[in-house]
């Protein structure tokens, strides 16, 4: 690039000496911050506020270069009034009570969509040495009995599998159910939405991602956003390596036979030549990039990941290489020939045998080819787990129906994990609309168990009673939807209700519960009313805000699609 002309730059300025600009600006309503009233909160008692930056919120939070390919430190001073506590994303914090003043700093260098700032009605509560989770006095009790101790166990797994974690704390913050997304790994402090603490499986695996992020994708960052998978890919195959370490490879195997039968889901849904299933998808000029956040980001990638493990033939090996990954890279972004020139520099034998060549399976075409992983990983070692969910899905599609049902009737899903229940109901989801006298059979054995089961389990029950038509177990919809308010379990739900013969009910309920959800929530679900309802609900009913325009680049807040992409793209950041 030319210099400017003389007359345009700073007087005395020269050339290469460093200078400082200040801008000041005002953001209000913005793609990137939430505010809300207290009833939006769980316990109705103050103002909150949070902002959710990825992928490119923040650019309406503060002026930055809202690339991940840049990267810089970043401190802020935010004034508050008395009794709200106020987080940030940040490795030091100060509080000046009598000015009302925080002060934050980030000491190592992070892209933009990082930098997170929450607050409210919050307070702490240790959990281990390094983590505290904060909370709405209400949730906190819960939040410490969930997560006790166990956050140090993973990260002190996750150090000797990938080095030193560098970020210092990590605390964790629940937030209302408006969260857009279910958690978003800003370093130091975790942000997770406090309706997954009904679910402590989900909530494990949740939280493990977002600790594998600190390591994959906060301290080495995918340059750009068509890459995405270099962070998810890798932080849910580190994430896995923990879970297989703190909790046996059956558990690990039987969560990721669950994400691959939600991946190949999507993948009926899609296509086979759906652009968006390339690990390197082309990214449009004008497209949000969190359009490109789907189930192959994450589990295409993992199982590319998983592949590379395998060339090398011993996960312990692949760790050695991925832990030298991290210290080379560490606090910089990167594109994916960094990671592939680094794993066969480091594995000089595979470069040999030309391993990234191998037909079928070259790495080119894993990075730009459409449609499913080239190749999966083994995922025998769960069985014992997996099994029992193929043969009793068997018996419910087998015939004749009463033999079937009563020897489905003599196993008991109560004592299966989470993992296993929703594996089986999504099976049934797949399968819907199943023969009236089945559904019947299924409400007659599961009804009441599942209702006490937690929201992942219900959600799935509840899409099985709507996409089936069954009249019955509509008033446990109905109490659902007026006792969650986030938009993971009330999307998919509204969904199906204007996808099928439940147009008029969605819409009642709606009117009776939309004055407790966040404005960004009710207006997607106006939008899924007035696609199913056509003209008559656009006109609206009472309260009906159809004069508002949809945010432009609202993350998880576009226009939506099916129930079955949204449900299966349900997963953290």
């Amino acid at each position: 690039m030319a210099p400017p002309p003389e007359d345009c730059r700073a007087p005395g300025l020269l050339a290469h000496q460093p200078f400082q600009v200040i801008l000041r600006y005002t953001s209000t309503d913005a793609p990137a911050i939430w505010w809300l009233d207290p009833e939006l909160t769980y316990g109705s008692a103050k103002p909150f506020v949070f902002t959710q930056g990825h992928s490119v919120c923040n650019r309406s939070f503060f002026p930055c270069f809202d690339t991940p390919a840049v990267k810089c430190t970043y401190s802020a001073v935010v004034k508050a009034p008395s009794g709200v506590q106020v987080l940030m994303s940040a490795t030091r914090s100060t509080y000046v009570e009598e000015e009302g003043v925080y002060r934050f700093h980030m000491e190592h260098p992070v892209p933009a969509y990082l930098v997170a700032l929450v607050a409210g009605d919050l307070q702490p509560a240790d959990i281990g040495p390094r983590s505290r989770v904060w909370a709405e006095p209400c949730l906190l009790p819960t939040a410490t009995s969930k997560l006790s101790g166990a956050v140090e166990q993973w990260l002190s797994a996750a150090e000797r599998l990938y080095g030193p974690y560098v970020w210092g704390r990590y605390d964790i913050v629940f937030l209302p159910p408006s969260f857009p997304i279910v958690a978003m790994e800003n370093p130091c402090l975790t942000f997770i939405i406090s309706s997954i603490l009904e679910s402590d499986e989900f909530l494990v695996i949740d939280v493990i991602h977002e600790v594998a992020h600190s390591w994959f994708g906060n301290a080495v960052t995918n340059a750009t956003w068509e890459e995405m998978w270099l962070s998810e890919g890798l932080a849910t195959y580190a994430q896995r390596r923990i879970t297989t370490e703190t909790y046996g490879a059956a558990f690990t195997c039987l969560e990721t036979a669950f994400r691959l039968d939600a991946l190949h889901r999507q993948m009926k849904l899609l296509g086979e030549d759906s652009p968006v299933s390339k690990l390197q998808v082309k990214l449009e000029p004008g497209v949000n990039p969190s359009h490109l956040m789907n189930l192959f980001t994450y589990e295409k990638g993992y199982c590319f990941v998983y592949y590379l493990s395998q060339l090398c033939g011993d996960p312990q090996r692949f760790d050695e290489f991925l832990r030298a990954y991290v210290d080379k890279y560490k606090f910089t972004s990167v594109v994916a020939q960094d990671l592939l020139d680094s794993f066969l520099s480091f594995f000089p034998e595979l470069k040999e045998q030309s391993v990234d060549c191998r037909a079928g399976l070259e790495f080119e075409r894993w990075l730009n080819a459409t449609g499913p992983p080239l190749a999966e990983p083994d995922l025998s070692q769960g069985s014992s787990l997996t099994r029992p969910v193929e043969a009793l899905f068997r018996l419910w599609t087998a015939e004749p129906l009463d033999q079937a049902a009563a020897s489905a009737s003599a196993i008991d899903i109560s004592k299966w994990r989470t993992f296993q229940t929703a594996l089986f109901l999504d099976r049934l989801l797949d399968g819907s609309p199943l023969p009236q006298e089945v559904v019947t059979s299924l409400s007659q054995c599961y009804s009441s168990l599942l209702d006490s089961m937690n929201a992942e389990i219900r959600i799935r029950w509840l899409q099985i009673v709507v996409r089936n038509d069954y009249y019955p177990d509509l008033h446990r919809v109905r109490r659902f939807l007026e006792s969650q308010m986030s938009r993971m379990y009330t999307i998919p739900l509204y969904e199906d209700l204007c996808t099928g013969a439940l147009k008029s009910f969605a819409l009642e309920v709606f009117y009776q519960t939309q004055g407790r959800l966040h404005p960004n929530l009710r207006r997607t679900i106006q939008q899924i009313l007035s696609q199913g309802l056509g003209p008559s609900a656009e006109q609206g009913g009472a309260g009906a805000d159809t004069d508002a325009d949809p945010p432009a680049l609202l993350l998880g807040d576009e226009a939506p699609s099916s129930a079955i992409s949204l449900r299966d793209v349900n997963v953290s950041a």
